[in-house]
């Protein structure tokens, strides 16, 4: 397979450099207008082609791999680094990305699928589509040349062929982590889509906003795999690394993180693009930084510049992205020079109070975040440069200035709905807000109540200031956005007779994506309520024998024994704790330490025990023995509403699918209308202020 995968992978490299030069040649000729032996439509169409034919060369290159990994095909290097014979089928599938070759592979082959899709979809707009299909061909070229020349999958052993292999990294080795990575990798190398069709509208100065309709799909769907990686990584970190957290600022979360941010603001401002002309610059500027963080997220992962539980080791590869990424950055600067006259702005800011000043104060709270991320992401290597030590920025340094941001961000959340577009009177913005300030001022009060105060011990407790700021903002934003869908539901019901349900049912029909995008910070509430509860986490940590006790919250902790097990894979040793509240025994719990035998030797790995309601988590680590006691040690949390993180993410992702959906016909809206319906109703239904 090794001689197959490497044919596949130059055969694919041939084909996607065809599909460059071919598909750059014919653009030239249709936009000069020279004349030529081949006509231009028809050396594009054969460029399109073979960059059909390249999606399947990758998808061989990457089909060998994996074939070559449940064969257990030591001959191959990459195989022997990153599988075993005792690894279990359903984590050699995780091989493919364990390493820095095979996560490359994975992504050229992402690529290629975008790609495949996107020609297929050609007649949409062929001009602009070849465009685009042209830039995404660059682009899979400098993988290729990577995975070709740099960091070869199928590199053969050198001497004797090894009888086993040394392993997966037992971090790997979670159902999780099958399913994280490829879900990264997707929100990763999706948004080069948005950034090829930014950029080929650039290029060919094409007409009005269609390009943004075009790409909007492809930008929430993209953006939509991102979210749920970043946190299935959370989640991964919270119940595999032991730390009793889900977040650490980690220079890897990071990267991942920084492109979320950009492409959410995109996808913010480009509403005002569609709705008003305005900020066109602005918004090609957003896709291509975008892009460029995806770029810089996967070198330093790639390369190994920071450090990091999920970066790989030191690597020359570095050089090549970072020379990509300087030729990326002129490409954007030299058509944008070129071609600013095609950004010209049609209309201005008219009020601070209005939709639109909503919009431009979100992207900057989001550039901001992203900016003290990169910077703080950065900063070690840029120390190490400049004064040849590593200075590392840790959570405290990002606390201290993202929380804040957050919680502007979130005020924003529920001020954009309540505001219309252009300008307002005061007496009608007053209106809007009541509700939210009523909610705000109420949960400000129940949380007092409830001892979710800014003061712990008679000091200032920044922790618990932001929380309580967090828990009472939530509240007003989600009554601003309930009041939204009650608001038109109302006068649907009115006019039609429905009842409130079918008429918020409708009413969400009619304009889905706005509903959905309601939907989606409804979410973000949640989440952000749930990341609100880390405030109050509790710990406790002693060693237990048999018998032994330990208390936390509601809960005692009972130790019943230890028991062990063995497979080929590793041995594993449980302690056995029964959970009480008020003398009745609740349920058990197990954390779990593990050896895995791997070829480099033994490594433990902490399998966490996690109790999950909806209030908080009972979270257990077996840290081991003491090896002066002789006694194991056991770590209990008490993790407060985490449980909401999870459940706020699921809601963003329902969001995010009825934002995608196609809205209802209006005429099909009228026929399964009762009632005629006056003005007002008919305002409702179509979204006017949306």
């Amino acid at each position: 397979m090794a001689t197959f995968g490497s044919f596949s992978l130059l055969i694919a490299l041939a084909l996607a450099a065809y599909n460059l030069l071919a598909g750059t040649v014919a653009l030239r000729l249709i936009a000069t207008g020279q004349p030529a032996r081949i006509s231009p439509e028809r050396l594009a169409d054969t460029a399109r082609r073979a960059g059909i034919a390249g999606f399947w060369a990758v998808t061989a290159a990457a089909f060998a791999l994996v074939w070559a990994v449940f064969t257990n095909d030591f001959s191959i290097t990459y195989i022997v680094e990153h599988s075993n014979r005792a690894l279990p089928g359903l984590y050699k599938f995780s091989a493919l990305w364990s390493g820095q070759e095979g996560s490359l592979l994975l992504w050229a082959c992402l690529l290629g699928t975008y790609g495949f899709i996107l020609r297929l979809r050609h007649k949409t707009d062929v001009k602009l589509y070849a465009y685009a299909g042209t830039i995404l061909a660059a682009v899979q070229v400098f993988f290729l040349l990577i995975l070709n020349f740099a960091a070869p999958p199928f590199s053969l052993i050198k001497g004797a062929i090894p009888d086993d292999g040394n392993g997966l990294n037992p971090l790997l080795q979670y159902p999780e982590m099958v399913v994280h990575p490829p879900m990264l990798y997707l929100g990763y190398v999706g948004f080069s889509v948005p950034f090829a069709f930014a950029l080929g509208a650039l290029m060919m100065r094409y007409p009005g906003e269609k390009w943004i309709k075009i790409t909007r799909t492809w930008t929430m769907v993209t953006w939509m795999f991102l979210t749920c990686g970043i946190f299935m990584g959370m989640h991964w970190a919270y119940a595999v690394l032991g730390w009793g957290g889900y977040w650490g600022w980690d220079p890897v979360e990071n990267a991942s993180f920084m492109p979320w941010l950009t492409g959410t603001a995109f996808l913010h401002s480009v509403m005002m693009q569609e709705r008003r002309g305005m900020m066109k610059s602005w918004n090609v500027w957003l896709i291509f930084s975008t892009f460029l963080l995806t770029m810089l997220g996967t070198l330093l992962t790639r390369a190994g510049l920071v450090s990091s539980v999920h970066a790989f080791a030191q690597s020359s590869i570095g050089t090549w992205f970072i020379v990509f990424m300087g030729i990326v950055l002129a490409v954007c600067i030299f058509t944008y020079l070129y071609q600013r006259g095609h950004l010209k702005t049609e209309h201005h800011l008219e009020s601070l109070v209005s939709r639109e000043s909503s919009f431009l104060f979100n992207n900057l709270v989001l550039l901001t975040a992203c900016f003290v991320i990169l910077w703080g992401t950065l900063f070690p290597i840029i120390s190490e440069y400049v004064q040849g030590t590593k200075v590392t920025v840790g959570a405290p340094f990002y606390n201290r200035v993202a929380v804040p941001i957050g919680l502007f961000l979130l005020f924003l959340t529920g001020v954009g709905p309540l505001l219309p577009w252009r300008a307002t009177s005061f007496k009608s913005i007053q209106r809007n807000f009541v509700a939210p300030v009523i909610a705000l001022w109420a949960t400000v009060i129940v949380c007092l109540a409830a001892g979710v105060r800014p003061w712990s011990d008679g000091a200032f407790s920044a922790g618990n200031f932001y929380s309580l700021v967090a828990f009472s903002v939530g509240a007003a934003v989600f009554t601003a956005i309930l009041s939204e869908f009650l608001r038109g539901a109302a006068v649907i019901a009115r006019q039609t007779g429905r009842n409130l349900l079918s008429a918020t049912w409708l009413l969400t029909r009619r304009n889905q994506r706005r509903y959905g995008g309601y939907l989606v910070h409804i979410g973000v509430v949640v989440v952000i309520a749930g990341l609100a509860g880390a405030a109050f986490n509790r710990n406790v940590e002693g060693e237990m024998g048999v018998h032994d006790q330990m208390h936390i919250g509601p809960y005692t902790l009972v130790c019943t024994g230890f028991t062990q097990d063995s497979n080929a894979d590793y041995d594993s040793e449980y302690a056995l704790l029964n959970v009480m509240r008020g003398g009745k025994v609740l349920f058990q719990m197990t954390p779990e330490k593990r050896a895995y035998h791997l070829g480099t030797g033994d490594q433990p790995q902490t399998m966490v025990a996690i109790h999950s309601v909806p209030g908080w988590d009972l979270y257990l680590v077996y840290e081991g023995m003491n090896p002066d006691t002789g006694q194991p040690i056991i770590k209990a949390f008490l993790n407060p509403l985490v449980s909401w993180i999870w459940a706020g993410v699921m809601i963003m992702v329902m969001g995010t699918f009825v934002a995608l959906a196609p809205s209802l016909n209006p005429a099909t809206a009228a026929l399964r209308a009762p009632a005629p319906r006056s003005v007002t109703a008919e305002a409702a239904l179509k979204g006017e202020h949306s």
